[in-house]
């Protein structure tokens, strides 16, 4: 481990997780918009559902850790949500025990710490089209509808309000974007970079409206060795330097 120690923010979930530094991804956008501020861990796990997630809580998330997160972002169900396959194989996870699973998650993490915040990221909905006509000789039929989407959703909506667990709405977020099936994923499921922009701005916005102490939105919180320098660069007059540590002008979006 690297010192000074900052919060760690931990993204918990599956592909949407594992993904999200590719396409520029929502992961890489948080990791830039808290650069010098919070460190951004990955724990995404492509094709996993809420059952095995489940099965490794105590490994991702050990109760006994010298340093516990600020923040846990949890994203799970989308591959529960996917039509059960004949076999009895497959991510397919009925939604009463997909609801129990993630009340488990939940009250795990809750159980870290007095000072560890949670935040549920609902499914998402998938552009049909694409993903039905995709075909695969390796995979078999992949069954996943906006009917399952919108209901695997809701109910993670309940559960959170139910909780008292801080949700994203993704199911909904995305589609106040025009054109969304095309725009917002790179294969009808997997987001694109316009697709993370949607929930980077969703989870700013949840950010900036919590009444958590401390604040967990990056323009509240301290910036690493953000002291002036007599060895930043030389403003114009020659007299001063500038201090850099809060710059950012580089970024294509200027995020609130």
């Amino acid at each position: 481990m690297v010192g000074p120690s900052r919060p760690q923010f931990v993204l918990f979930g599956s592909s949407i997780v594992q993904l999200c530094f590719s396409h520029g991804g929502w992961g890489s956008i948080l990791s830039d918009i808290y650069s010098r501020k919070a460190d951004i861990l990955l724990r995404g796990y492509y094709g996993w559902n809420s059952r095995r997630a489940v099965q490794v809580l105590d490994q991702v998330f050990p109760k006994d850790a010298p340093v516990q997160p600020a923040l846990v972002i949890v994203y799970f169900g989308g591959n529960d949500s996917m039509g059960p396959h004949s076999s009895g194989l497959g991510p397919h996870v009925p939604l009463d025990e997909y609801m129990e699973n993630m009340r488990k998650i939940a009250t795990h993490l809750k159980s870290l710490s007095d000072t560890t915040r949670i935040l549920f990221m609902s499914c998402p909905p998938v552009d049909e089209i694409r993903v039905s006509s995709g075909t695969s000789e390796f995979f078999s039929e992949v069954v996943r509808t906006n009917e399952l989407c919108q209901i695997y959703s809701n109910a993670c909506i309940k559960l959170c309000q139910e909780l008292g667990v801080t949700v994203v709405d993704l199911f909904s977020a995305f589609q106040k974007r025009d054109g969304w099936t095309t725009a917002c994923f790179t294969d009808g499921i997997h987001l694109s970079e316009e697709g993370s922009k949607i929930v980077v701005e969703e989870i700013l916005k949840v950010l900036r409206e919590a009444e958590w102490v401390p604040s967990l939105h990056w323009k509240s919180m301290p910036t690493e060795f953000s002291e002036d320098s007599p060895y930043d660069l030389v403003a114009a007059d020659g007299k001063q330097t500038l201090n850099p540590s809060e710059w950012t002008f580089h970024r294509e979006v200027h995020w609130d």
